[in-house]
């Protein structure tokens, strides 16, 4: 890791900070190099077939997008997925016990070096890039009754949770642990695909890339308060709602892990976001009050009236802090915080938690260019990401 520069000590005073780029992508091409010369460095697409790889995507991924779909399913336009096979179709082998849950040492693609651990996170070092590792599972366990697992072919893990009102929330990893499929059955058997992966791209993935390595450049084409939504301009629920249920901002060309969503800046940049820029933390702190917790109220209700027209949404909660104290601690606490939001959405909004995932940022994405303590980038946003990672008819 690069020492941390002197001026990031210095009071929010000592130094103004300019507008950062919109979109995400385009800060990660901004970001210094940790490769040699100082140059930043990009994975070649893969070719077609090569082995543990996905193949690159076809030439009209690098077609011009046009105008933003009208809905999701205009978004999916051009994906074909193959036919979807019930979650638990597969017979496995029930486990005598659960896989180990050791974060640290779970097995991951090549070249995924864990720097260091914090508490029940890890620090990777991967594809050039710094990222925080977290396991959602006992997140996932919220008022569950029985949890098992099952050995499928080709190294993946199928994970079942049965909760107390006659739910199942149904997940199948990968040999990495990644989420590869996931879905709700109700008690009534109906399947609801929260997240679906075609592993004609998506297989034994060995040496992760990042998707996004294959889609152009995104040029918006929207005035930026219809891409990202402050909270403090939110004047009732209605506003959330009318803004999140808006589809993403170009075509989808296929679907996406939710893992592939969370470590790939240019394909979360597909999804509008919502930046609750009015819920406060205290410095280093992922704890928030009742106080705070009651102002995630607005963007709650929206969640529940989109789940009640689609109980497949998914949505993404990342964390961001300001670019003060180490890149390594401030991932971790962004995490947490993030975590942090989605068991409060849970606890006090009755929002499942299966329909909510988390990621920490740290200082990666600022929305403020300054290396002094910034209190727009320690912020918490929202996307809607079910376009990008599950079929827009998902309830069979």
């Amino acid at each position: 890791m690069a020492p941390t520069p002197p001026q990031r000590q210095q009071p929010a005073e000592a130094q103004q900070g300019g507008e950062a780029p919109i979109l995400d992508s385009q800060k990660d091409l901004q970001r210094p190099a940790r490769g040699e010369g100082g140059e930043r460095q990009r994975r070649k697409p893969a070719e077609a077939g090569a082995q543990g790889q996905q193949p690159a995507q076809p030439p009209a991924a690098a077609a011009e997008q046009g105008p933003p779909p009208t809905d999701d399913r205009a978004a999916q336009q051009a994906i074909q997925p193959e036919k979807i096979q019930p979650v638990t179709q597969e017979k496995g082998k029930r486990l005598d016990r659960a896989p180990n849950e050791d974060i640290a040492r779970r097995p991951r693609p090549e070249g995924a070096d864990v720097l260091k651990e914090i508490g029940n996170r890890v620090i990777l070092q991967f594809n050039n890039q710094t990222m925080v590792e977290s396991d959602d599972r006992q997140r996932l366990r919220y008022r569950s009754k029985d949890v098992y697992y099952e050995d499928l072919p080709r190294g993946q893990v199928r994970e079942t949770i049965e909760r107390d009102n006659g739910v199942r929330v149904v997940t199948i990893r990968n040999r990495n642990g990644d989420v590869i499929r996931r879905s709700r059955i109700t008690p009534d058997g109906r399947e609801y695909v929260l997240n679906y992966v075609d592993e004609r791209y998506y297989g034994d993935v060995r040496d992760w890339r990042d998707p996004g390595d294959d889609l152009p450049p995104l040029r918006l084409t929207i005035p930026r308060d219809r891409y990202i939504f402050d909270a403090e301009e939110a004047h009732g629920p209605d506003d959330y709602y009318d803004f999140l249920e808006q589809p993403p901002v170009e075509r989808v060309q296929r679907l996406y892990s939710i893992d592939e969503v969370k470590r790939s800046a240019r394909v979360r940049d597909i999804a509008r976001r919502v930046d609750l820029d009015t819920l406060n933390f205290d410095f280093g702190s992922a704890t928030i009050s009742q106080g705070e917790a009651e102002k995630l109220e607005g963007v709650a209700d929206a969640m529940e009236r989109l789940l009640e027209k689609n109980p497949a949404e998914m949505f993404l909660i990342e964390g961001h802090t300001d670019a003060v104290g180490s890149d390594t601690a401030n991932l971790a606490l962004s995490d947490r915080r993030a975590e942090a939001v989605a068991e409060a959405l849970t606890d006090m909004f009755d929002i499942p938690p299966e329909n909510l995932t988390t990621q920490g940022y740290g200082e990666r994405y600022l929305k403020v260019s300054t290396q002094a303590p910034e209190r727009q980038n320690r912020r918490v946003a929202i996307r809607r990401i079910t376009p990008l990672v599950a079929p827009a008819v998902s309830a069979r």
